[in-house]
């Protein structure tokens, strides 16, 4: 339990946001900052070792088990939403990308939020966060916190993929991260040593012995404490105890995309009516609180193998298990990665202004399981190219189904809603299958199971799309931060909640709009941001980079 009742901040959410917020924060002498999380401590073998991330995501293994609504656009189905319920949150279970989006993202910010949140402004922010196994320049840092490397698994089928997508006409990035965006790219990952980086890892656990921090687990958020229109402190339940706890200068929400919005709407901060509904008197009426939820959707062309790979190999019993002991004690093996290794971001019209398309590139099936001679028959190899919608123009939203903090938010995705996104989806698979049709990996292929050569028109690809499209796990911007002019914004550009005192919201919900590419990289560097906003620091200079092509 807490050794005290009162602290200068209190963070809820022990996430990407939350463990960096509490490692710079405890950073100035005398400061006390407490940290909760409704998950436990990051302690099972599983959230290290980089190939359990498949077993992570399946098993739904420390997770908030959230369901979005059934959809007609996906078959009736009510997707998963994964999200990290555990020290470190979803950088404790996801795939462990790194990927900050194009710096046409950013500079959207700056027109629609502030020039603050411009790329010029956030890129020293992404530089001070990571360790980048290349060295530093003028687009990466090597001295952060955060490791980021790339990809080692080694397999033929991977260069074979590259090479098809040269040979298919797209260009090459030697790091999508840097000056250039679009093209196949090494996948870069947040491994160090062969195990996992989570933000937990990289951050919390070197600040854990600062006398000004305290972390508590098991403890679930039930609704910020208010003062008139002032935030002092957090109501939350341990163990079936009600407990409170004071903020002497601000409460800061770091619970992501559904938690934040969510604790607001419990605490008075929300659409009236909506709140009315559930009993809940409004303190600050916002109407964009739980609105504007974005996320990348996908959908795979998968081929069969002709030949078992290296991966496939390796998954026999016997040698899989010590490939994960040798992972998890040494660092070492063929467990220390994925089997991808390869990345891309791509057009799927000149006339687009940013790549549209990211391009997953899977050598092995996610659900490859272990197999034994005369015990258990080997899966059938094969692979698959998986291609995500960057910018979608559907919007969907979270809301309370009671008052009750402990049962889950209605979440509406609306996937696929808007003919944009279902014309980029679709040229995004046509994209994945000319690539597939190039001679280096024609080399690998047997046959097409997935969408099958009888379901290439629109109709067809509509209905491959409906029964196996899946989310990327990039859900943002249900507290989007706006301008004082923009009536859905819910957070002020210093993220500030608009109409409160000492509260602000620091996590994926605050984006505007969602970043063509993978999440946790860009909710870091918000956080990092936060950081130097909320101590009152003078914020990093803009980095001075060659204009945007």
């Amino acid at each position: 339990m807490i050794g005290r009742k009162t602290y200068d901040y209190v963070i809820v959410g022990a996430g990407s946001a939350g463990c960096t917020l509490a490692a710079r924060l405890t950073e100035d002498t005398g400061v006390n900052v407490l940290l909760l999380e409704a998950g436990g401590w990051d302690r099972d073998p599983w959230l290290h070792i980089p190939l359990g991330w498949p077993r992570l995501l399946l098993k739904r293994m420390h997770d908030w088990m959230y369901f979005a609504e059934p959809e007609e656009s996906m078959g009736g189905r009510g997707l998963e939403c994964a999200r990290g319920k555990v020290v470190g949150g979803s950088s404790s279970i996801n795939a462990m990308a790194y990927v900050r989006g194009n710096r046409g993202d950013y500079d959207r910010w700056a027109k629609s939020v502030s020039p603050d949140w411009g790329y010029a402004h956030v890129l020293p922010y992404f530089r001070r966060q990571e360790a980048w196994v290349g060295g530093a320049d003028d687009y990466r840092g090597s001295d952060g916190p955060l490791s980021v490397g790339v990809c080692k698994f080694q397999d033929p089928l991977i260069d074979a993929f590259a090479q098809a997508g040269l040979a298919a006409g797209h260009p090459h990035t030697d790091d999508y991260n840097g000056e250039r965006q679009e093209g196949f790219g090494s996948w870069q990952t947040t491994i160090r040593d062969g195990r996992r980086c989570s933000a937990a890892l990289a951050y919390l656990k070197p600040a854990l012995s600062r006398p000004g921090l305290s972390v508590e687990v098991g403890a679930l958020a039930t609704r910020v404490l208010m003062e008139k229109d002032r935030a002092v402190g957090v109501e939350y339940e341990v163990g079936g105890e009600l407990l409170s706890v004071r903020a002497e200068r601000e409460v800061i929400l770091a619970g992501g995309v559904i938690n934040s919005p969510q604790l607001l709407m419990l605490s008075g901060i929300g659409e009236p009516s909506q709140l009315k509904q559930h009993g809940i008197d409004c303190r600050i009426a916002l109407r964009g609180v739980g609105k504007n939820l974005q996320d990348h959707i996908s959908a795979a062309v998968a081929w069969t193998r002709k030949e078992p790979g290296p991966f496939h190999r390796s998954m026999r019993a016997d040698k899989i298990a010590l490939e994960l002991a040798k992972c998890y004690f040494l660092g070492k093996g063929i467990a220390t990665d994925l089997p991808g290794g390869e990345m891309a971001f791509l057009k799927t019209s000149s006339s687009e202004p940013l790549p549209d398309i990211q391009m997953l590139f899977n050598a092995a099936p996610m659900t490859a399981a272990p197999h034994f001679p005369m015990i258990k028959a080997p899966y059938a190899d094969g692979f698959a190219c998986r291609a995500a919608v960057l910018r979608p123009e559907s919007r969907g939203e979270v809301t309370l189904k009671s008052a009750n903090p402990r049962d889950h938010l209605r979440i509406k995705q609306n996937f696929l809603q808007a003919e944009k996104d279902r014309k980029t989806q679709r040229a995004g698979l046509r994209l994945a299958r000319e690539i597939g049709a190039q001679k280096s990996l024609q080399a690998f292929i047997g046959k097409e199971i997935g969408p099958g050569p009888e379901n290439w028109s629109d109709q067809g690809l509509d209905a491959w799309i409906k029964i196996n499209g899946i989310t990327v796990h990039h859900p943002a911007c249900t507290a989007k931060m706006g301008p004082a002019t923009d009536p859905t914004a819910v957070v002020d550009p210093t993220l500030k909640v608009i109409g409160a005192q000492g509260l602000r919201v620091v996590d994926a919900s605050v984006m505007p709009d969602l970043v063509g590419g993978n999440i946790n990289a860009p909710v870091i560097m918000i956080a990092e941001k936060a950081a130097d906003l909320i101590r009152g620091r003078k914020l990093l200079e803009p980095a001075k980079v060659a204009a945007a092509e």
